[in-house]
């Protein structure tokens, strides 16, 4: 009975000591928690308090000048250097040059030093992204080739030919692109009007709308579209003139293009003849001013609708050209203008008319 009790007074006791052992525990869980808590609490209120994030600048306003604080900054690509515009103050210097690592004192010996290589191109062919073998039978070091080996290179150079030129497509923009580089030359239009030019045709050509139809004829119809669409003076009887197609064919091609490519061309302004009109007739620029004021009247009242541009445009000149005292007959106007001296002449009646214009001629 004794040792029954004693047993159940340290059982009693360990059990007391592991509940006050497991409280105590417990309690230092609570108050790590308890600090964990208000660590984060004082780190979200530290950062709550923190100054918040300034956006980013813009360059100009990052680059301030340390000594008078001016945005007015130079940058010296020769020299490497940051130079404050307003005090002079070099704000830094061996900056990164990211040009290339050679110099060239003339063209030739840019292209010959240039790795990057030509632009790509669409007046020719293949766009100018193509490997030519040379006629030249040397190799890297100059010596000459054995009569063996150039027997191999002129069959590699002449299957190299034939291959380029291998699909029906390419053999197509081969005969076209020749043609239109050939009207331009004629017209005296500019690099960049051909590129747009050759662009148009291989928009055309990708659509399948050649089939049927002469080159001639549809590269002739694209060089027009070009040149109404960029405002060049360009007449339909010049372009049929220089290409050797009939001024109908020209005409269908342009319409047919027009509606199947959705070509946003707009309509031809009669003052864009005017400047060439003169030129022609040795005109001087008052002149030019006068009928230019003249065409603008004529077009606010709506008196240029359904009438030939070229006409209304010589008829101004016609008028104008005696208003200045430079005066012209009606078949110098015509044989310049490329209309016919009825035509000047009814243009002309109108416009006194409608303008209230106190010319006679």
């Amino acid at each position: 009975m004794i040792v029954s009790q004693t047993f159940i007074k340290l059982s009693f006791m360990r059990g007391g000591f592991m509940a006050s052992s497991r409280s105590g525990s417990a309690k230092r869980r609570s108050k790590t928690k308890s600090t964990k808590k208000s660590t984060k609490s004082k780190s979200s209120s530290a950062k709550s308090r923190s100054v918040p994030k300034t956006p980013k600048k813009h360059v100009s306003e990052e680059m301030r000048c340390p000594v008078c604080g001016s945005t007015n900054i130079k940058i010296d690509y020769e020299r490497g250097e940051v130079v404050c515009g307003d005090c002079g103050y070099v704000v830094s210097d061996h900056i990164i040059d990211f040009g290339p690592e050679w110099r060239a004192f003339d063209s030739e010996q840019r292209e010959r030093r240039a790795r990057g290589g030509a632009p790509i191109r669409y007046m020719r062919p293949n766009k100018g992204l193509v490997t030519e073998i040379d006629q030249y039978n040397r190799d890297i070091r100059g010596a000459k080739i054995s009569p063996k080996k150039q027997a191999q290179l002129h069959r590699i150079r002449k299957w190299h030919k034939r291959t380029s030129v291998a699909s029906p497509m390419e053999r197509n923009l081969t005969i076209a692109l020749g043609e239109l580089d050939r009207i331009a030359s004629y017209l005296g239009l500019s690099e960049s009007t051909r590129e747009t030019a050759a662009l148009l045709y291989r928009k055309a050509v990708k659509a399948e709308l050649i089939r049927g139809r002469l080159i001639e004829s549809v590269v002739a119809a694209v060089v027009y579209a070009v040149c109404r669409m960029q405002g060049i003076p360009r007449t339909l009887d010049e372009i049929a003139q220089v290409s050797g197609i009939e001024k109908k064919e020209i005409g269908r091609a342009y319409r047919f293009l027009r509606r199947e490519l959705n070509l946003n061309v707009p309509l031809t302004d009669p003052a864009s003849y005017v400047p060439k009109f003169c030129s022609a007739l040795g005109l001087s620029g008052k002149v030019q001013e006068k009928a230019i004021a003249l065409l603008k009247k004529a077009m606010r009242k709506g008196l240029i609708s359904g009438r030939g541009p070229t006409g209304v445009a010589a008829a101004a000149v016609y008028i104008a050209s005696a208003m200045m005292g430079e005066r012209r007959t009606q078949k110098e106007v015509a044989d310049v203008a490329g209309v016919t001296e009825v035509t000047i002449r009814n243009r002309y009646r109108e416009l006194k008319k409608e303008l209230k214009l106190k010319v006679e001629l």
